[in-house]
């Protein structure tokens, strides 16, 4: 009886180890982010500062950490997270393999500073997310209104 169960774990935990290695390029099981980005949005601004908003999934097997933020609409660009309701500067932000990283208003955002202009409503406004493992994505992030609520509920 010994023989069959030990049998079983050497198969189950072969399976599991040929599940981890992927070649490359594979998709989501090949051991590397695969972020894409959506539901970007600015609330028009009313002074030098505004707040960005998006969700970056991540449907690779690794995890990755968004790390900066440029944008030529600001001198600065910084990323922060908001804990008991209070905003503080990071470094960088978790973004876990098949997971999420959702900044919204309330919580994790970026912070404009510095505007170069005010961007108005109907207009975008360019960035470069920037990843400690993954290649700079470019994102057009529209404005909307000072007011705007998403119906995503971000």
């Amino acid at each position: 009886m010994r023989w069959p169960a030990a049998s079983a774990v050497a198969v189950a935990g072969a399976l599991v180890l040929t599940g981890c290695v992927g070649s490359e390029g594979s998709g989501s099981g090949d051991g590397r982010a695969k972020l894409s980005v959506d539901s970007a949005y600015m609330p028009q601004p009313v002074s030098d500062m505004a707040a960005g908003f998006l969700t970056i999934t991540n449907d690779g097997g690794a995890a990755d950490r968004l790390t900066s933020v440029s944008s030529d609409a600001a001198g600065q660009v910084t990323v922060h997270e908001t804990v008991d309701g209070a905003m503080q500067e990071v470094e960088a932000l978790e973004i876990p393999a098949h997971g999420s990283l959702v900044l919204e208003s309330g919580g994790n955002h970026l912070m404009f500073e510095q505007l170069r202009h005010r961007p108005k409503q109907g207009q975008n406004v360019s960035v470069q997310l920037h990843f400690d493992r993954s290649d700079p994505v470019t994102v057009e992030i529209p404005v909307k209104p000072a007011t705007y609520v998403p119906k995503t509920g971000h």
